[in-house]
């Protein structure tokens, strides 16, 4: 349901508040400790699907009606609880990879983090429940699953990569889930969604190995090496490629849909193709950082492509 700690935030240092700091800066790391940038996409993601894959010819007042209203704060309200779990259990890690972007310990309390965590979760679980026993069953999977990837998963080489990516297809498929309604372009979108994220949680991992390796993680680079990690990324991206590809080939020649195929083409397996090759030449950590964020930019792509199929 979620993307790798931080997926689309900003790399901006954040300083923790003093004695005197005002509301702005407790405003700021609050939307820093949830991602605020990341829980947009995930809204946006949700809506498109909705809107553009499922209910094309629907009127905006159905589009939004209460019950996707409801899933969508559930569906945030469990993404929220993900990273503020995944910052609890990697204040150390952090401290090495990413000191600059410290939140909880620094400015938020790690009591205060974890109950926030709680009531985030069981409120995800709790609406979706009342949604539907589906929904409910697949928020608390989410939930759990999201606490063991924080707290053992992402230290255990591809288990916490595929973790993640389950979560992120799972995330394009809720409102599937809801309505129900046999369109397989979301399924398409998932695959895709679960690939790339693949990819860049083995990318994250490489980048991240100074601070894994102090904290006996095993994570593929580490157990691997670089090399042979590079093989498995460049594995799940040939496989992303060829999806991509054969998507902008029926947008193109079977349901003429011009526009959704040259965007595919040349926003989406275009960069994709980039990052191959990028890829391939990568040896240094801040290659790996611009791998990530490449691999967020192609995401996001991927997302607004989805219009193409209004």
């Amino acid at each position: 349901m979620l993307f790798r700690s931080p997926s689309f935030a900003a790399d901006v240092p954040v300083r923790a508040a003093g004695p005197g700091g005002g509301s702005g800066s407790s405003r700021q790391q609050l939307a820093r400790l949830v991602r605020l940038p990341n829980l947009l996409i995930m809204a946006l993601c949700l809506l498109l699907v909705r809107a553009c894959l499922l209910l094309p010819d629907a009127l905006w007042r159905q589009v939004f009606a209460p019950p996707f209203a409801l899933l969508l704060l559930a569906a945030l309200c469990i993404g929220a609880a993900g990273y503020i779990i995944n910052d609890y259990y990697d204040v150390k890690i952090d401290a090495i990879n990413r000191p600059g972007r410290l939140v909880v310990g620094r400015g938020i309390n790690r009591r205060h983090a974890m109950l926030a965590h709680l009531v985030l979760s069981g409120l995800g679980v709790i609406i979706g429940g009342l949604l539907s026993p589906l929904l409910g069953l697949v928020n608390l999977g989410s939930a759990l699953l999201l606490w063991g990837y924080s707290a053992r998963f992402k230290r255990v080489a591809l288990v916490g990569n595929v973790s993640i990516a389950t979560l992120t297809a799972a995330l394009v498929l809720l409102p599937e889930l809801q309505l129900n309604t046999g369109r397989s372009a979301v399924w398409g979108y998932a695959l895709a969604a679960f690939l790339l994220t693949l990819v860049r949680e083995i990318v994250k991992d490489v980048e991240d190995m100074r601070g894994d390796a102090q904290h006996e993680c095993r994570t593929l680079p580490l157990v691997w090496g670089v090399p042979r990690t590079k093989w498995v990324a460049g594995f799940f991206l040939a496989c992303l490629l060829l999806l991509v590809a054969g998507a902008a080939f029926n947008a193109l020649f079977m349901s003429h849909r011009y526009g959704l195929g040259l965007w595919l083409l040349l926003l989406v397996l275009a960069p994709l193709l980039v990052l191959a090759a990028a890829l391939r030449r990568a040896d240094q950590r801040q290659h790996f950082a611009r791998l990530s964020s490449w691999c967020k930019l192609i995401m996001l792509a991927g997302v607004l492509s989805m219009v193409g199929l209004a």
